[in-house]
């Protein structure tokens, strides 16, 4: 059907829910924004679903969720009757509608007769993968569009590892999904009947109980922590989102007690009515606890986005003002002294082992290579660092250390399948505390690395091309890269290409070499000097991403490479 017929089906809906009707009615006469609305479904990336919220097939809305979750139902409709019967995790942010998508997403389960277990009120997204393991959940639902702006919501399945659904499986949800063909034809069962008969259940304290005395293990050094960490200081903002509760827990089960909140953004606001974009990966997120920093004289402010899978940091300098973290420099801190404390303490596995995906640093890969611990690289999302970690429980190959991806996401402890920022909040409190024992911060500790490793510098930057014919254009820069194939950048000679979507890898002397990964449409060049970039379609935004890593005898020559660098690329795409 043309995008017309299908808004003229919804238009026509005598049963449309009332807002959306009424949002529909207002967009009248702008064919831009409807066509946007109804041109084509959301598909499934990297993290699931995630769009705009409002009327449309291209929009989240409770049709849109239904639909999903009745994909997924029918999915599971195919499962023995064993493995059906273990039902589904659900858990919610703080957004517009993530607490109705939720509940709606219980009763389509329930008309199929499959169990949920929905959480009382909204929980972190690491949470829900723990849950998953921990209640044996055949899957999970989390509804979050993470760091996205306030008009954003999203629809994330959970397998039951514990981690999103890897590629094979979400394929497979998505052919189910598509062949729903009404989204208001969708049964949905009576909430009220789902709960008196157990068909659902409502969880809380007590998952939050076993997930926070699990969170209790990532300490490393306790005495340091009882020493030191007792009377550091410490600003921690969860960005109006869901780690308030649980991050302020763990920092205090961990013996951290001389923290303060920001009162502001401890508000549940799906508005994120203080922060124009809710992303711990930006320096305006951290103005507010910047300004409390000040007031109480904190070492180090730590931000969780609102679902609290991702964390970042900013430390106090000797002239008071503070200097934000790359989430490259936080994993390359994380990992040293995770390796140090270890080492230090005589458990570090023989076999230790640590994962990142392919456009995140080298920093932390050379740091793992002086203690003797395997650096494994793998696609972009977090499912694949779980996939390596299931491998690692399956064959006692490696034993896990640490994993994490350039954007700003962690993972110390592997009872949660997928990035948390609130184990992370606890560890980095305990990295501050190794340092403030030696009289430096961990703006210093980073210093320490580079004069000792190199000083690695990295950038990642976007192209963003939002509505019809977005993923088009985004199409064509991919092909232009592939056909055009640059031999250098800014003078510098491209010594090998790797496509990830032929899973081939290109050698300047005409040689190839296969890739042992999935295919995913991306590119990797090597350069001559050790710098290498990468050119990736996001999976869950309409826009291009361009990651830059490179290494430089001092940080100037580091930033001017990126520069440089930055710059070519840019020549590139205009030429």
């Amino acid at each position: 059907m043309s995008w017309q017929d299908t808004y003229n089906t919804w238009k026509n809906q005598a049963t449309l829910e009332t807002s959306l009707k009424q949002e529909l009615t207002a967009m009248a006469g702008d064919d831009s924004a409807l066509e946007d609305a109804f041109y084509e479904p959301m598909e499934f990336g990297t993290a699931g679903m995630r769009g705009v919220l409002g009327p449309g097939i291209n929009r989240m809305n409770i049709y849109t969720v239904r639909q999903a979750t009745e994909g997924l139902a029918r999915f599971m409709d195919t499962l023995p009757a064993d493995v059906k019967e273990r039902g589904v995790a659900i858990s919610f942010d703080s957004r517009h509608h993530s607490e109705d998508f939720a509940h709606e997403s219980a009763r389509v389960l329930g008309q199929h007769g499959i169990k949920s277990y929905v959480f009382e009120s909204l929980r972190p997204t690491p949470e829900l993968s723990f849950t998953v393991r921990h209640l044996h959940t055949y899957a999970g639902i989390m509804i979050t569009a993470s760091h996205n702006p306030k008009q954003y919501n999203g629809y994330k399945i959970y397998g039951e590892d514990g981690g999103q659904m890897p590629p094979k499986e979400s394929d497979l949800i998505t052919s189910y999904i598509r062949k729903v063909d009404d989204v208001f034809a969708i049964a949905v069962a009576d909430e009220q009947q789902l709960l008196a008969d157990k068909t659902e259940t409502i969880i809380g304290d007590d998952v939050d109980q076993d997930y926070l005395a699990k969170v209790k293990e990532v300490t490393i050094n306790q005495k340091l922590v009882d020493e030191v960490g007792k009377d550091m200081k410490l600003v921690f903002t969860p960005l109006h989102g869901t780690g308030r509760m649980l991050g302020e827990k763990a920092l205090k089960n961990a013996g951290f007690k001389n923290f303060s909140v920001v009162k502001e953004q401890a508000v549940a606001d799906p508005d994120f009515s203080t922060v124009k974009f809710p992303n711990p990966e930006f320096p305006e997120a951290f103005k507010m606890a910047i300004d409390l920093g000040k007031k109480e004289g904190a070492d180090v402010l730590i931000a969780v986005d609102p679902d609290a899978d991702r964390l970042g940091t900013a430390v106090r300098q000797p002239d008071g003002e503070y200097v934000l973290l790359t989430g490259n420099q936080i994993a390359a801190v994380l990992l040293h002294y995770i390796l140090q404390a270890n080492k230090d303490a005589g458990t570090l596995p023989k076999n230790a082992a640590a994962v990142k995906s392919i456009v995140s640093s080298e920093f932390a890969t050379k740091v793992a290579a002086s203690y003797g611990v395997t650096m494994i690289n793998v696609l972009t999302g977090f499912k694949y660092i779980a996939e390596q970690i299931e491998h690692f429980e399956a064959t006692g190959e490696h034993t896990y250390m640490f994993g994490f991806e350039e954007s700003y996401g962690y993972l110390i402890k592997p009872f949660v399948h997928d990035k948390d920022a609130i184990q992370t909040t606890v560890l980095l409190a305990e990295v501050a505390a190794y340092y403030k024992q030696q009289g430096k911060n961990l703006y210093d500790g980073l210093q320490d690395l580079f004069k000792e490793y190199g000083y690695f510098r990295e950038q990642t930057t976007s192209e963003e091309f939002d509505g019809v014919g977005g993923s088009d254009k985004i199409a064509a820069l991919m092909t232009k890269f592939r056909s055009e194939a640059p031999t250098d950048f800014a003078g510098y000679a491209v010594q090998g290409t790797e496509d990830f979507q032929s899973q081939t890898e290109s050698f300047a002397d005409g040689h190839t070499a296969p890739i042992d990964l999935p295919q995913a449409n991306v590119l990797k060049y090597h350069l001559e000097d050790g710098t290498w970039i990468a050119i990736r379609p996001s999976g869950t935004e309409p826009k291009i991403k361009f990651y830059i890593g490179t290494l430089g005898s001092t940080l100037d020559e580091a930033n001017d490479k990126l520069a440089k660098f930055e710059a070519a690329i840019q020549a590139f795409i205009k030429e």
